[in-house]
């Protein structure tokens, strides 16, 4: 009694009126936001996949091969610089072109592969120590069989003047030396390189005679 009893009011209800109708307005500007966002998200995919095309994105390309020239200046470590370089050999031979305007390349024939080489067409002021410089490139000194087999001879006088034999350790190293020297100019004269023609053993040429 002595506090006041509540009275009973009963229960209120708070209504909201919201309308499910979007205003004009806002529909449009959301519609165009929506496309906006679609066309950025296009135009971004669009522009990424350009760039990746022009830009090579993800390919790889192969480096140029150089392999001729690493192997050219690997050869030419491996020669002693007292010998000709491979590419000073290249830089002064002939190409085929020029060698036919060159009588003494007219009728050329490398003739049969074998150890020893036949060079003629030699200046009048080339020494043995000049094709010692050219050709002791196919030579390995270190071993003492190819050094023995390594021999020069350069004929100064009579008919076979400004020509010359050499030896060399085997057949390969001899086609080798054709290949790359024939066409050489030496002091102003291209060499004429073929294989030489090797001799018939003596006991051979008896054993046919006897036949007979």
């Amino acid at each position: 009694d002595v506090f006041e009893q509540p009275q009973h009011v009963g229960h209120k209800k708070i209504e909201f009126h919201i309308s499910t109708d979007i205003p004009a307005v806002l529909q449009i500007n959301s519609e165009k936001e929506e496309k906006n966002g679609k066309s950025s998200y296009f135009k971004y995919l669009y522009a990424t996949t350009e760039e990746m095309n022009n830009t090579g994105f993800g390919r790889i390309f192969p480096a140029p091969r150089s392999n001729d020239k690493m192997e050219t200046e690997e050869e030419d470590d491996e020669i002693p610089s007292e010998f000709i370089s491979r590419r000073d050999l290249e830089k002064n031979r002939l190409s085929r072109e020029e060698m036919e305007k060159f009588s003494v390349f007219k009728n050329y024939e490398p003739g049969d592969p074998n150890c020893r080489i036949y060079v003629k067409n030699l200046a009048k002021q080339v020494q043995e120590k000049d094709l010692k410089f050219i050709f002791g490139r196919y030579v390995d000194f270190q071993s003492e069989v190819e050094r023995n087999m390594f021999d020069i001879r350069l004929m100064k006088e009579g008919r076979m003047k400004g020509q010359a034999f050499i030896g060399l350790p085997n057949e390969k190293a001899a086609a080798k030396a054709l290949k790359e020297a024939n066409g050489y100019v030496l002091f102003e004269k291209p060499m004429v390189v073929q294989f030489a023609r090797s001799a018939r053993p003596k006991q051979d040429a008896n054993e046919g005679k006897r036949k007979k």
